[in-house]
């Protein structure tokens, strides 16, 4: 079961999603949900002996493209509502002990579009107002598939970070006429203390 629940106190909406702690966790390598299905072996998510680069909706989302109702009702000072969106796992390659830092240039240009793709897809949804792209890595994180993955969640809402953000960009925008993160970005290039690298480009 998932919802939103709004919190009075900081004025936003909280998502809830009891029913991930069903999620598989940490499978034996040898039943990896997100490998390619061998011949004669258990099926995983992708009913293919190899892939490129996989995109599907997650089995054990936050948010729901049909969301039941909420397992709570909610006050005047509380309310709660269904949690509608779409969760999405973006697999980067069959190879279980690979990583996204060392995929190849091509393999990364293939993945942003496969995000440019759904992220374009995904945000015309009526229901959708933010579309974040993410990867988990390590198990301090709360990683539970070790296998390269990242995942697409379209909110319902804005979160209220972005919100912010968003308010500063106009204000900036409004004060200047200019773009904030392109003079972040031009000034930390002026400063050599905050470059760590930089190539052709």
């Amino acid at each position: 079961m998932s919802e939103l629940r709004w919190n009075p106190l900081l004025g936003e909406w909280v998502v809830t999603a009891t029913s991930r702690q069903d999620r598989i966790f940490r499978p034996a390598r040898d039943f990896c949900p997100l490998c390619p299905s061998r011949p004669g072996g258990a099926a995983t998510e992708v009913p293919a002996e190899t892939y490129e680069i996989v995109a599907f909706e997650n089995r054990f989302p936050s948010f729901h493209v049909l969301p039941p109702e909420p397992s709570i009702g909610g006050s005047e000072l509380t309310p709660v509502k269904p949690a509608a969106g779409v969760c999405e796992v973006i697999l980067y390659t069959p190879e279980h002990d690979a990583s996204l830092a060392e995929a190849s240039l091509e393999r990364i240009r293939r993945l942003v579009e496969v995000w440019i793709d759904r992220t374009k897809e995904l945000g015309a949804r009526a229901d959708v107002r933010y579309v974040f792209i993410f990867e988990n890595k390590g198990e301090p994180i709360g990683v539970t598939l070790h296998h390269p993955h990242g995942q697409i969640y379209a909110y319902p809402i804005v979160p209220p970070t972005i919100a912010r953000e968003m308010v500063q960009l106009a204000a900036h925008r409004e004060r200047t006429g200019r773009c904030l993160a392109c003079d972040l970005v031009d000034a930390d290039r002026a400063d050599p203390r905050r470059v760590v690298a930089e190539t052709p480009g």
